[in-house]
């Protein structure tokens, strides 16, 4: 395990402040994005660190957000389709509303041109508040919304929608193809969606049945790209897991995903699921030391997948249910609260924790990670 250390406090504490809120569904992101001062590059594998002054070959800023009507907070990635980039911002798009307006959709060019392709009006009949990011499905992109929609669940800017999957079109055209109401059919997706031979497939972090102080324990489900949605499971809250914050993947045919709460010891699970909707627990994390509440997606690895949870692991599973515990963080230095998903390049794992490090005194303010495989 090697050790990047962030010295940047604003870019960390945004970074968690928004997986959080993706978690509970209704807390805003706090701080600020930042640009991260300086580059660092590690001596050896016990973290010893060194500052190495940025160059302009290194590092680029193409855009800067503005807020407010330019859309702020960008917690999702970008996709990219025929050389443009396209994203989502969390909050933004409205100069009147100021920080709880409802987000937007962007494109940017590699030079960084910028352009808000649409805004989110929330209401009954549009979105808002597009926490995950965007996938393209023959030139269409289709994402989805926290909140807005004809449902009714209040946030803490007044919306009572319980969020909505839209396509939009590389111009800008922009639909509401389905409203979740937080009865059956889920309530609230964080994540984005998959592509599996032209059916999408997500996850609502509430709704279902009727379990989890009555607002649901998730569901899995499926959509057409024309709006016809399906709950292939109910999450009860119980071994079966709870609130799937985490979208999911493809593994030859069978999906994969983590719930960040239930199980047997209430500390999160991994699940498969088929796409008729049989699911089964494939694990059940005990918490603590041997990892609880997984909020990222998983990734596959030559047929093995890998994750972390927030309370400071990274996971190895089959998928056939043997985990093995790969590292755990023990704050300060090392990293603290992994939440984002992890990537590999040349038979190694890179990822970040939101937490620990060297900077923002005894929190820190995250880390960058490998792990050798």
């Amino acid at each position: 395990m090697r050790i990047l250390a962030f010295d940047c406090c604003a870019l960390s504490s945004c970074v968690a402040a928004a997986m959080l809120a993706g978690c509970g569904g209704s807390q805003p992101p706090t701080g600020a994005p930042g640009a991260m001062a300086q580059r660092y590059a590690i001596e050896s594998s016990r973290a010893k660190v060194r500052r190495i002054a940025p160059t302009s070959s290194s590092y680029h800023l193409l855009y800067s957000f503005p807020r407010y009507r330019a859309g702020f907070y960008p917690t999702a990635g970008l996709v990219d389709v025929r050389g443009m980039l396209y994203g989502t911002t969390d909050k933004g798009g409205s100069a009147s509303d100021g920080y709880f307006a409802n987000g937007i959709v962007y494109r940017t060019s590699t030079t960084g041109a910028t352009k808000v392709l649409h805004r989110f009006g929330g209401g009954d009949s549009d979105g808002a508040r597009p926490f995950a990011g965007l996938i393209e499905v023959n030139g269409t992109l289709y994402g989805t919304t926290q909140w807005g929609g004809s449902g009714k669940c209040a946030n803490e800017s007044g919306d009572s929608g319980c969020g909505t999957v839209y396509s939009i079109s590389t111009s800008g055209k922009e639909k509401m193809l389905y409203s979740f109401a937080r009865g059956s059919d889920g309530a609230n997706p964080d994540a984005s969606l998959i592509d599996v031979n032209g059916t999408l497939y997500g996850t609502t972090a509430r709704g279902g049945a009727s379990a989890c102080s009555g607002n649901g324990c998730g569901t899995v489900y499926s959509i057409s790209t024309t709006g016809a949605e399906k709950v292939l499971y109910s999450f009860a809250g119980g071994s079966d897991g709870a609130n799937p914050v985490a979208g999911l993947i493809d593994v030859k045919g069978t999906l994969y995903g983590t719930t960040s709460g239930g199980g047997s010891s209430d500390n999160g699970t991994v699940y498969s699921i088929s796409t008729t909707g049989t699911e089964e627990v494939l694990y059940s994390f005990r918490g603590y030391s041997y990892g609880g509440e997984p909020l990222a997606p998983l990734i596959d690895v030559k047929g093995a997948l890998y994750g972390t949870t927030a309370y400071g692991t990274v996971y190895s599973i089959s998928t056939t249910g043997a985990e093995t515990l790969l590292y755990h963080f023990t704050g300060e230095k090392s990293g603290e609260s992994p939440a984002a998903p992890l990537i590999v390049v040349n038979d190694t794992l890179y990822g970040t924790t939101t937490k620990g490090g060297s900077g923002c005194g005894h929190i820190g303010c995250g880390t960058i990670f490998t792990f050798s495989l």
